[in-house]
């Protein structure tokens, strides 16, 4: 096993339909591999701070997901109450709609009111859906995120018909330079495109297949 490399993946299930028994897999598998964190969805927080909280793997998990189109106070409700049930990890999808229409200082007041209620007490990770923006879309994408002082860029929810590419990787590297992270989710399911991505620039990677990747392996799942 790597554990370098089990330190930089958040092992994923973000699945509708995942049940607790999978919930707790994804937990034991966490712990056994010392992956950086589990990504649930908000109901399962609770839960995963509970088996958690005395090991060295953190809890994430989505806030306005999978679409971003929730609005701002949403967003922070979701967020306050995800720490108040354990994450110290959060990944919020942009207002996708908006920045396509080109309100920047919306997506940015967005992207800032998300970090300010994660405060000192979350990271703030900023997914923003690269496989529905063009190039100069996900330049400002990115631009705004550092603005607003997130943590993270992230590329991918896992639900938009698109995932990482090493190519998206290098374009957010490159826009927000060295201070922040940059993960790459949606599509990671093996060691070869793991590497790939960390060459590229991520620093963190999000993906269902964290055991396998580690272990050289392969899965079929998405995200």
């Amino acid at each position: 096993m790597d554990k370098n490399l089990a330190s930089m993946i958040d092992h994923t299930q973000l699945k509708p339909d995942t049940k607790k028994e999978k919930i707790d897999q994804i937990i034991q598998e966490a712990k056994e591999n010392h992956f950086a964190s589990v990504c649930v969805n908000p109901y399962w927080v609770s839960h995963c701070y509970q088996q958690l909280k005395d090991t060295d793997v953190k809890v994430c998990t989505v806030i306005g997901f999978p679409l971003g189109a929730t609005t701002t106070e949403t967003k922070v409700f979701e967020t306050e109450q995800a720490i108040k049930n354990g994450a110290t990890e959060v990944d919020m999808v942009i207002n996708v709609g908006a920045l396509k229409s080109g309100e920047t200082a919306v997506v940015e007041k967005d992207i800032a009111a998300v970090v300010n209620a994660a405060g000192s007490k979350a990271l703030t990770k900023v997914i923003i859906e690269t496989s529905l923006l063009d190039e100069a879309e996900k330049v400002t994408a990115c631009q705004l995120a550092k603005k607003a002082g997130a943590d993270f860029v992230k590329t991918s929810t896992g639900f938009s018909g698109g995932g990482a590419t090493v190519e998206d990787i290098a374009l957010m590297r490159k826009t927000v330079g060295k201070e922040m992270g940059v993960k790459a989710s949606g599509g990671v399911r093996d060691r070869e495109t793991t590497d790939a991505m960390i060459e590229a620039g991520a620093t963190r990677i999000g993906a269902s297949a964290g055991v396998q990747i580690i272990s050289g392996g392969n899965a079929d799942s998405d995200y």
